[in-house]
């Protein structure tokens, strides 16, 4: 019923919630788990940065690799295969590419974060995904 649930994290105390429901979800469906965390970028609300002034893919990938290892403290998935996936951009916006192109069945989200922006400026990621997901979105509190 669900082969792939999405659980993005922004290492949160809900994400991690979140996780764990869906590690129950996935040990009832035999499904693998694709732990996302999409690594906010100016670029992603269509800002440019000045002329010689960059953030390095290393930084990016460093930021989001902990966020990743903070997201699976003392969370012991079993034999539930996991895979960790990095990228920038948009959260929601990401989230809802991952859903169309990594057939998806099902994600599961904690439903508030506390990313680098609040969510008065962007609006809600949860409410994004939830409004505009192509496949059932769980909502954890």
């Amino acid at each position: 019923m669900f082969k792939t649930i999405l659980v993005p994290t922004d290492a949160s105390e809900t994400a991690q919630r979140a996780l764990m429901v869906a590690l129950k979800i996935a040990k009832k469906f035999a499904s693998r788990i694709v732990l996302l965390h999409v690594v906010f970028t100016p670029e992603a609300l269509g800002y440019t940065l000045s002329s010689g002034i960059s953030v390095p893919q290393e930084e990016i990938s460093i930021y989001g690799g902990e966020a990743l290892t903070v997201t699976l403290t003392k969370i012991d998935p079993g034999k539930v295969p996991i895979e960790k996936k990095l990228i920038p951009g948009h959260p929601a916006v990401a989230i809802l590419e991952e859903i169309k192109n990594g057939e998806v069945d099902l994600v599961v989200m904690g439903n508030r974060g506390y990313g680098p922006i609040a969510g008065s400026l962007l609006g809600s990621v949860s409410q994004r995904v939830l409004s505009k997901a192509e496949c059932p979105v769980m909502i954890v509190k």
